[in-house]
């Protein structure tokens, strides 16, 4: 029986492709290709190349395409509908038509879960949550063994939430003193007054313990802990999966997230919500994609 699927995942800088055995989450092919974000559209024909040199090392007919992309998917799931401001030529394109394939289009952090939900950390649970924190930070929601994309595909954006509603910082989707304003590695230089450059060199500076890089980093994590209360509080998941590369901070993330969770976390009858680290971390986007096609 036929279980292979492909999965792209589009992003700014480089473009991912796997082929997996949809049913066991078994990579068998990868495939990676540099870009430059937006300045031609050189990345469809990168695209559909790596649809094709996948396609051609198996002997088995494929379940379909799965595409993660930044931006809104549309209600049909085959194009992303709404991303202003990057990947011209983008919104509204018809996968399907362009590659002669089956195509599923996901958003990217939405595949990020995905993935999770069916082979990694999620795979267990019915009910959880994911952000991604990286550059910005993303998300996604599991609700009942399936991803929950509500109204105009916008649900799980985690990122975007208030966590300091007095902020006069307004994200890209105007939301004040939001979750990826806090902790994502874009604001890094603004909130340590140009100290720093990147949650890399943050770090450093945290474990060498710089009063500065103490104060910046340890307010991004209590901010953290106050949102993954929320998300508890709101959706009451079984875990919360965080991912993304700030995530490889290890120690120096998730022993203070834990002190502050411990702080702020509604615990009734001892119920306390799991937070893990992400299984899955650069190929999340593309493997999840894959995964929309199960057999």
């Amino acid at each position: 029986m036929n279980h292979q699927a492909i999965g792209i995942d589009l992003g700014g800088t480089r473009i991912k492709g796997v082929l997996i055995d949809a049913h066991t989450g078994e990579v068998l092919q990868k495939r990676i290709t540099p870009t430059n974000d937006g300045e031609t559209n050189s990345w469809k024909s990168v695209i559909a190349q790596t649809v094709q040199e996948l396609k051609a090392t198996t002997k088995e007919p494929i379940l379909g395409v799965g595409l993660a992309a930044p931006g809104l998917p549309n209600t049909n799931n085959s194009a992303i509908a709404c991303m202003p401001g990057r990947l011209p030529g983008l919104e509204g394109f018809d996968w399907a038509e362009f590659l002669t394939e089956r195509v599923w289009v996901l958003n990217d952090a939405h595949a990020a879960l995905m993935a999770e939900a069916r082979f990694g950390a999620a795979r267990t649970v019915a009910n959880a949550a994911m952000l991604t924190l990286g550059t910005g930070v993303g998300g996604g929601l599991l609700v009942n063994g399936q991803l929950y994309q509500g109204f105009f595909q916008m649900a799980g954006h985690l990122g975007h939430m208030a966590v300091d509603a007095d902020s006069d910082q307004l994200d890209v989707t105007n939301a004040p003193g939001s979750l990826e304003d806090a902790i994502g590695n874009v604001t890094v230089s603004r909130r340590s007054y140009g100290r720093y450059k990147s949650t890399h060199e943050l770090l450093d500076g945290y474990v060498q313990g710089e009063p500065l890089a103490t104060l910046v980093w340890l307010t991004s994590v209590r901010r953290l802990a106050v949102a993954l209360a929320s998300i508890a509080n709101s959706f009451s998941p079984e875990l919360i999966i965080l991912g993304g590369g700030i995530t490889q901070a290890d120690d120096a993330l998730f022993t203070p997230l834990q002190t502050f969770m411990d702080l702020f976390e509604w615990r009734p009858g001892g119920k306390k919500t799991t937070i893990c680290k992400a299984h899955f971390e650069d190929w999340a986007g593309a493997i999840g994609a894959a995964a929309s096609f199960q057999n």
